[in-house]
C-alpha cells in the first residue's frame, strides 16, 4: 500500500480590511478517482491526508468488498489523480451493473453518493445496545477540543473521530465529513478495529448518509456538534443507534436513545428571570 498523503493547507498572501498584506493558510482540495481492477468507480474530492484509507472506506462503507483479505494493493498517484485498488484473483466485485445501478447522490459535502448494494446490506446486522454517561459525553467533549488542527489553521474542514470512552483513537479532518467518516472507515479495516463499543463523532451534520456509515462500521454511538436532518433521525431510530447532536461544551440534544444515557452529570439550571 502506498503511502502518499499530501500536506493539508497552503500558504497565500491576502488582504486584510486594513489592506496590509497577510499570509494565511487555506485547505488543500484535490481531485482522487478510485478504480478497481482498473474500472472507474468514483471522483471523491478530498484534503489528501489519507488517501489510501479513504479509499478502503469508501470500498468498505458501500459495502462493494467485503472483506480486507480481498485487496491485493491499495496505490495512489497524484500526478494522474488516482488510486488504484487491485484484488486478488478471484475476489473481483461481481455484478457491477446490479450494484452500482441505482445510485443516491446524498446531502454530503461535495454531493456524497449511495449505491443500491449499500442499501441493500444496511439491516444485515443490527447494532449492539449500549449505555453511556452524561459525565462521558462532557469530558469526550472537552478532550475533542485539542484536534481540529486543520480547521484551526485554515477552516473549511470537517472533522471525525472514532472514541473509545474519551480517548481518541482516530482523528481525521477532510474538506467533506463523509470523506473523514470513510477514511476512519479505511483505517478501522486495516487495524482491525472493532466498532460495537465505539462513539463516532462529527462537527458536520447527522444526515440519513452519516447514519449508514456508522451502521456499516457498527458503531452504535454517534455524536455531533451541528444538527440532525429527519431521514437522519427516522433511520437512527430504525437501526436503534444513538443520536446526540447540538452538542458543545455542556450542553447537547438526544434525539435518539435517551434512556441508554445515564444522566450523571446534569447541570444546574439558570436561576428565574
Amino acid at each position: 500500500m502506498s503511502q502518499q498523503g499530501l500536506a493539508p493547507t497552503h500558504a497565500v498572501k491576502v488582504v486584510n480590511q486594513f489592506h496590509e498584506q497577510r499570509v494565511v493558510h487555506v485547505a488543500g482540495e484535490s481531485p482522487l478517482t478510485l478504480k478497481v481492477n482498473g474500472r472507474e468507480l468514483v471522483t471523491l474530492m478530498t484534503l489528501g491526508t489519507h488517501p489510501e484509507e479513504l479509499a478502503l472506506g469508501y470500498l468498505r462503507n458501500q459495502r462493494l468488498l467485503e472483506d480486507l483479505s480481498d485487496i491485493k494493493s491499495v496505490n495512489v498517484d497524484w500526478d494522474r489523480e488516482t488510486v488504484e485498488v487491485v484484488t486478488r484473483p478471484g475476489r473481483e466485485i461481481t455484478d457491477w451493473e446490479k450494484k452500482l445501478g441505482r445510485r443516491t447522490v446524498t446531502s454530503g459535502c461535495g454531493q456524497g453518493t449511495v449505491f443500491s448494494c449499500t442499501l441493500d446490506k444496511l439491516y444485515d446486522a443490527r447494532l449492539p445496545q449500549v449505555s453511556l454517561k452524561q459525565s462521558t459525553i462532557y469530558d469526550l467533549l472537552a478532550e475533542i477540543t485539542r484536534f481540529n488542527e486543520i480547521y484551526k489553521r485554515a477552516g473549511a474542514v470537517h472533522g471525525c473521530a472514532l472514541c473509545s470512552g474519551v480517548a481518541i483513537l482516530k482523528f481525521i479532518e477532510d474538506v467533506g465529513r463523509h470523506n473523514a467518516a470513510d477514511a476512519i472507515s479505511g483505517w478501522m479495516w486495516l487495524e482491525h478495529v472493532p466498532g460495537h463499543d465505539k462513539i463516532f463523532y462529527t462537527t458536520g451534520r447527522l444526515t440519513s448518509e452519516m447514519v449508514m456509515k456508522s451502521a456499516h462500521m457498527g458503531i452504535p454511538v454517534l455524536l455531533s456538534r451541528s444538527g440532525v436532518t429527519h431521514m437522519g433521525l427516522e433511520l437512527a431510530r430504525d437501526l436503534g443507534i444513538v443520536m446526540i447532536a447540538r452538542a458543545k461544551g455542556r450542553a447537547f440534544l438526544v434525539y435518539q436513545g435517551s434512556e441508554q444515557i445515564e444522566f450523571d452529570a446534569k447541570p444546574k439550571h439558570p436561576p428565574a428571570s
